[in-house]
């Protein structure tokens, strides 16, 4: 410390920032983060980490345990999210069959575990045993007759709405951010947007629980994206523990990605299309590094859901299914066709259900988000409790609706009528003409479709956790079930048709109408969430049938194709830019010939641009300037009429620059000179303590000339993930352009409103 007298000589002046303060290089909440500060902040922390493990072995040992915590995360993350999404996967089972019974000998079984311990159960009435009751039985002590289906239905009903309104009420009260899916925000999070609280203890806490009540409540929604947000929370909770990715944003972002692959693969039982998924549909900047963290996280979850077992058949999923029956060439027309469906249903679920949320946004029905849960709740159980296949858990009516007709199967779906002589093994059953049962099922199946098409609308959005994954695929295995028994008829009825006579004869087991509905499953989620390689490895891995990719990926382009042609943008994209995230899409493209002097502030007629000179304002002139402005930065100049570039000074980290001096360094007062050079300016004597800011002034910060093309500039903010970017000529400082200056220029060229898109 010097005293105010020895200024101007040539006494020890202490750099106040020489120590790092709390708080500095963080962000504020709903603020963009500086990827290129960050990486270099790891790279100077790399390389101070290695230069020291030189010195002693403890350093070493430290340098060994710093370059290992990536792995001990993944692992860490990987436990996690397999164990949370086994007992949500448990509790789902258990808590969906309650709306229909209870388990005399333990309550705490489901439906099938329950009959499982039976010794009274018969193979043709598997589902029945004495120690499952339902309701009525239970109550009244009938099991037939309208009375008992009466009963049975009202408390259908009611189980329904106490979930229902149990997990709204939790979200409303404990975790706002528990809502929804999560892949939106979790993409705009990736590309550096900070959401605190997003990724919190609570909203993990709080999603777990409310995801198993909302899924039991048998509304339209599916428990897969959620888990993608679950996963993240524990990849947020895990990098907190580690300083390397606490006080690094950027790396933060790196464990992000690999713990969504790791979500993924436990909601799917698909740890390579976890990784795929990652890398196609969420994240933003994916280096190589992340690609094994993220596999090794994936491998962890799934092996972790795999000892768990919650589905009692080895599986990770509930609808794994195998099929003994290749395809054939003429079946590529109906499997494109189901492309086609999935494509216009894409599109049409997009717009609809975006129009209903904005609707929801700006009109008085998003004040009653308790009430419009409880209205969707009943009317979906209503209408569900009597069609067996919407009564049911989604999740195991695609199970049905994939699986093939063996000859022990008592599904509806499977009512064909046998040749008494066939003698054939019983993986080979021959094409058979359907039965009655076939024909009711398939116009419950039509029924059961449109409810869902229409109710997944209005579901998808509410103030609940909400997947999109399952009904999206349940649209399309309903519709391709029934593409397939109508192609498996036609061959078996018409196999003298030219199309039929080279692959379909008499007696041979042709089409498998399974193989249809997954087909159409994918196809529908492809045109929801417009993924195509990550869909196509998610469903062969549900499968395990290598045979089968060519009609996967034939429906999976096919929908996108017919999808992109009505617009551009998935149903995550859409609600990014329903909310107004400030998210730069990597798929965009930017093909306008404006230049960066059109975009940048200030435009022509408007106040000079807010700046800092190197070694002239005091810090009352700081505060002052930042009081009455809310830009998140100014440029530093060396004075004003110059307006040479010396660097860029983050909002954030002079207020606590100056805070701190203010509480730890004696002799600054409002009229200190703050200056940004390596030595202090000349001062007359008696002058106040000057306050030198130099090691929070980025002294490189990213600049473009003012003839830049905007297509440029938009690429370099893309790849670069800047925040902001200065506009120079001839080396003199004309303006600056923000991420924000981006997205509002980009809405504009689109023929969009430019406020209507940002974040509020």
């Amino acid at each position: 410390m010097v005293n105010a007298g020895d200024m101007n000589g040539s006494g020890n002046l202490m750099d106040f920032l020489d120590e790092p303060f709390p708080d500095v290089g963080t962000y504020e909440d709903f603020h963009t983060i500086d990827w290129l500060r960050e990486k270099s902040r790891d790279t100077d922390r790399h390389r101070k980490i290695t230069s020291k493990s030189k010195e002693s072995i403890w350093e070493f040992i430290k340098s060994l345990l710093d370059a290992w915590s990536g792995w001990v995360v993944m692992l860490l993350i990987g436990l996690l999210a397999g164990t949370l999404a086994g007992v949500i996967d448990l509790a789902v089972d258990w808590m969906t069959d309650l709306k229909e019974g209870v388990c005399l000998s333990a309550f705490w079984y489901s439906h099938e575990q329950c009959c499982w311990t039976s010794n009274e159960t018969t193979f043709d009435d598997r589902d029945k045993c004495p120690q499952w009751q339902k309701w009525s039985e239970l109550l009244v002590n009938q099991s037939e007759g309208a009375s008992a289906y009466i009963l049975n239905y009202f408390l259908y009903i009611m189980w329904a709405l106490c979930f229902a309104f149990l997990a709204v009420s939790l979200v409303r009260v404990f975790a706002p951010y528990a809502c929804g899916s999560g892949i939106p925000e979790i993409k705009t999070i990736l590309s550096g947007f900070i959401i605190r609280g997003y990724l919190g203890k609570w909203t993990l806490l709080i999603k777990t629980v409310t995801l198993v009540l909302v899924v039991s409540s048998g509304l339209s929604l599916g428990k897969e994206g959620p888990l993608v947000h679950v996963a993240c929370c524990c990849g947020n909770f895990f990098s907190s523990l580690f300083s390397k990715y606490s006080k690094n944003e950027g790396k933060r972002r790196e464990v992000l990605s690999a713990a969504a692959a790791a979500g993924v693969s436990v909601a799917f039982g698909a740890p390579i299309g976890g990784v795929l998924f990652s890398l196609e549909e969420v994240s933003y900047y994916f280096p190589l590094k992340t690609l094994w963290r993220s596999f090794f996280a994936a491998l962890v979850a799934a092996f972790t859901l795999r000892s768990i077992n919650p589905f009692g058949n080895s599986r990770l999923v509930l609808f794994y299914v195998e099929y003994h029956t290749p395809w054939y060439m003429a079946e590529l027309f109906p499997f494109i066709l189901l492309g086609v469906f999935g494509g216009l249903w894409g599109t049409l679920f997009i717009r609809c259900n975006i129009a209903w949320c904005r609707r929801r946004k700006t009109t008085r029905l998003g004040k009653y988000p308790v009430l419009e849960v409880i209205v969707i709740t009943a009317v979906t159980a209503i209408i569900a409790y009597p069609n067996p296949y919407t009564r049911r858990s989604t999740s195991e009516l695609i199970s049905e609706l994939f699986n093939d007709c063996g000859a022990l199967e008592s599904s509806q779906l499977c009512d064909y009528i046998n040749d008494p002589n066939m003698t054939r093994p019983v993986d080979d059953i021959p094409d058979r003409p359907a039965g009655p049962g076939v024909y009711t099922a398939m116009w419950q199946l039509a029924l059961a479709l449109v409810f869902k098409i229409v109710i997944t609308i209005f579901t998808f959005g509410m103030k609940i956790p909400s997947g999109l994954f399952i009904p999206s695929m349940a649209v399309g295995a309903m519709a391709g079930r029934m593409v397939g028994i109508g192609v498996e008829q036609l061959a078996y009825h018409h196999h003298d048709w030219i199309i039929f006579r080279n692959w379909c004869r008499p007696g041979a087991d042709c089409v498998t109408p399974g193989l249809y509905a997954m087909v159409g499953a994918a196809a529908c989620l492809g045109g929801v969430t417009r993924m195509t390689v990550s869909l196509v490895v998610i469903m062969f891995e549900l499968t395990g049938g290598l045979e089968y990719i060519v009609p996967l990926m034939a429906a999976a382009v096919t929908s996108k194709w017919v999808a992109d042609a009505f617009g551009k943008e998935g149903i995550y994209e859409a609600h990014i830019h329903l909310n107004g995230y400030p998210f730069l899409d990597v798929k965009d493209e930017f093909t306008h010939r404006t230049l960066a002097t059109d975009v940048m502030r200030p435009r022509r007629g408007e106040a000079p641009l807010s700046v800092l000179t190197q070694d002239s304002m005091t810090v009352e002139d700081v505060e002052t300037l930042i009081k009455e402005t809310d830009y998140n930065g100014f440029p530093v100049v060396v004075s004003k009429d110059s307006e040479r570039l010396i660097g860029f000074a983050q909002r954030r980290e002079l207020i606590l620059a100056i805070k701190n001096a203010r509480q730890r360094q004696d002799g600054v007062v409002s009229n200190s000179i703050v200056y940004f050079t390596e030595d202090p300016p000349e001062l007359p004597p008696n002058s106040p303590h000057p306050l030198k800011l130099r090691r929070i002034l980025n002294l490189s910060p990213f600049t473009v000339t003012d003839h830049t093309p905007m297509e440029t500039v938009v690429d370099i903010f893309r790849k670069l993930g800047l925040r902001q970017c200065l506009v120079t000529r001839s080396g003199r400082l004309l303006g600056i352009i923000t991420k924000k200056d981006v997205l509002r220029h980009m809405a504009q060229m689109a023929n969009q409103d430019p406020e209507s898109i940002m974040f509020n």
